[in-house]
């Protein structure tokens, strides 16, 4: 009997929606106080540098989609254009990574809305609660990342206004954007990537996108700019208001912002957009963490009972149920105050293999130069390394267990052959 397979539902827009529902988010709501914490000003250094880097891998990105339309991102690039072992290292970290990256979204949320005391059960709801809604499918997704996206935009639009209207602390003289040195400056940068990473989840629906060929390089290209003028407009705001040492010492810099101008009325609807950007990304991730698990499974690199797409509602049901159920796990019982390197080191590593991929490809494949893909993976390798020691040094336990793991299976089935 012949599997239910993906339907292609998903226009540019959906598309552009499901990657700034990604990416507006993560980076103005849970980077900026660790990144100033590293660089100081020179945060505004280190946000050009993430940028430039997420410029490269989603060119790389929308080129590959271009040819292998297909569910499972750069997993599903890697084994075609470089091999299986290539393609396994960027599924394992993306789906690892991303996990974590769900974790800290949920917690992200609960910080926000929840009641002191309830954060990791009102994460834990709701995770289960966007589960369920991927689990009727990608239509309802894109439908309701599109109500989170404008939600977020308007808040972060009040966020710049009222910026605007508050006492400026400056950012000192030019010098001080150097003041954290060059390690401290790229250690933001690795930071503030985790921001970048949506359009990844653009690149994982390629079975669910029409005429992917031409949408899916627009799409990311659109939601990439969109979002890099949405953070410099947000950081420069706040590095204004609050300068350098305030906005590292924030726990809520954008809600401090609009305390700056005496706009009391409009903290709780900071805090209301943080939370409603915070379930943006992680309803996305969910999405697209589902999506590359069904494609590891289809090849074994996962158990195959989860390469199962659902026959009415056509999405990969069962490969999501068990992700909500690791995250909820990991809210309620870990502590992830390193779960943006973590993410961050898995996600680089990720586009490492991205960028080599399309460094490979010929001919008509090709939709940009070649330097573009060296520098999106020398990118990727420099920040990965500067990233906190912590957050490197459990990233590379993780993937040699996942490669170790991989190893033995395949020995077993040789010899059972």
């Amino acid at each position: 009997m012949t599997q239910p397979s993906l339907q292609r539902r998903l226009g540019l827009g959906d598309a552009v929606f499901i990657g700034l529902g990604s990416m507006i988010g993560a980076g103005v709501f849970s980077a900026f106080a660790p990144a100033a914490h590293a660089a100081g000003g020179g945060l505004l250094i280190g946000l050009l540098l993430a940028a430039g880097v997420a410029f490269c891998n989603a060119t790389a990105s929308a080129q590959l989609a271009a040819v292998h339309p297909t569910s499972g991102g750069t997993y599903a690039y890697g084994r075609a254009e470089l091999g299986d072992w290539w393609g396994f290292a960027a599924g394992w970290s993306f789906v690892v990574g991303k996990t974590a990256s769900c974790a800290a979204m949920a917690l992200t949320f609960a910080a926000y809305a929840a009641p002191p005391g309830w954060e990791r059960p009102v994460a834990a709801i709701a995770v289960a609660a966007l589960v369920a809604v991927n689990a009727f499918g990608v239509t309802r997704t894109a439908q309701l990342t599109r109500i989170l996206v404008v939600v977020s935009l308007a808040v972060l639009a009040l966020v710049a206004i009222a910026g605007g209207a508050a006492p400026k602390t400056g950012l000192g003289s030019p010098a001080a954007l150097g003041a954290g040195g060059v390690y401290g400056i790229l250690q933001s940068a690795g930071l503030l990537f985790f921001a970048f990473a949506g359009y990844a989840r653009i690149a994982t629906m390629g079975e669910e996108v029409r005429e992917p060929g031409r949408t899916i390089p627009r799409a990311v290209t659109l939601a990439l700019g969109i979002t890099v003028v949405v953070y410099g407009v947000v950081a420069v705001t706040v590095l204004l208001v609050l300068g350098a040492a305030g906005t590292a010492g924030s726990a809520a810099p954008l809600a401090d912002t609009v305390a700056a101008a005496g706009w009391g009325w409009a903290a709780p609807v900071v805090r209301v957009g943080a939370a409603t950007a915070s379930l943006g990304a992680l309803l996305a991730l969910v999405a697209g963490i589902g999506r590359t698990t069904l494609a590891m499974a289809r090849e074994g690199d996962l158990p195959r009972a989860l390469a199962v797409v659902h026959p009415r509602w056509r999405v990969p049901r069962r490969a999501e149920l068990v992700l909500g159920a690791v995250v909820i796990v990991l809210v309620l019982l870990v502590d992830l105050r390193g779960a943006i390197a973590f993410s961050s080191f898995g996600v680089l590593l990720y586009y490492f293999v991205a960028n080599a991929a399309a460094l490979r490809q010929r001919g008509e494949a090709r939709r940009y130069p070649r330097w573009l893909q060296i520098a999106g993976m020398a990118g990727c390798a420099v920040l990965a390394v500067t990233l906190p020691l912590v957050g490197v040094l459990v990233g590379v336990a993780v993937v040699v267990v996942g490669f170790a793991v991989r190893a033995v299976r395949l020995a077993v089935e040789r010899r059972a052959g």
